[in-house]
């Protein structure tokens, strides 16, 4: 059977994910940029401000918000250490009160729901909510990503600031497990923790005691 062919900033079928997390990745960066292909010029840099919700709870539900519309990936799998994800639920502020109820607050598994006594609630409201529950929190997460090819994954380099707090990431994703192993060796991070942006995020903020990967 044959691969399927990856278009950098277009949507495939579920891919598998390598990324980690740490100070510095400046050796992995430039074998990125010399070792990709040409890319669309529309991937080359992108900047976006997005804001996830981390519950002490749940580690399979990715939830965050960018432009005022709500995405929420689940984890569906892991083979040889990479991971897989899935789309679980788009939606669009203001957004209803029953998709809260019945779609996204499940997915952050706490107790003790807020009471939902209007038909929709806005952003800020949302935040609100989310904020004065003792097991969630709202983080605030700038993006700066430099984007590449390499053995057909799609690759990023991305400096990121987790409420300020400023790290690096790196990453391979493609439907195809073996390229992926082969990109993590070229890019010599080969033993290198992966480590997702629900993990990297509740490290940063101390919600988790462990380490990112330097």
């Amino acid at each position: 059977m044959s691969k399927e062919k990856l278009t950098i900033g277009e949507v495939s079928k579920p891919r598998f994910e390598f990324r980690t997390f740490g100070r510095e990745f400046d050796v992995a960066a430039y074998l990125m940029s010399r070792l990709s292909v040409p890319v669309p010029r529309k991937v080359w840099e992108r900047n976006s401000e997005e804001i996830y919700i981390v519950s002490k709870t749940n580690d399979v539900n990715n939830t965050k918000i960018r432009d005022g519309k709500m995405d929420i990936k689940t984890f569906v799998q892991e083979v040889d250490g990479l991971e897989q994800w899935n789309p679980l639920m788009k939606g669009e502020f203001p957004i209803k009160a029953d998709t809260l109820k019945n779609d996204v607050f499940p997915a952050f598994k706490v107790e003790g729901l807020p009471t939902l006594d209007k038909d929709e609630y806005t952003l800020e409201e949302f935040l609100g909510m989310v904020n004065n529950h003792p097991d969630l929190q709202a983080v605030n997460v700038e993006k700066e990503r430099y984007g590449y090819m390499v053995n057909d994954t799609i690759c990023e380099y991305a400096v990121v600031y987790i409420n300020g707090a400023s790290l690096v990431t790196v990453n391979s994703e493609s439907t195809e497990i073996d390229d992926i192993k082969k990109t993590i060796g070229d890019l010599e991070l080969d033993g290198v923790e992966n480590i997702n942006y629900l993990q990297a995020i509740k490290r940063v903020i101390g919600m988790s005691d462990k380490k990112l990967a330097n």
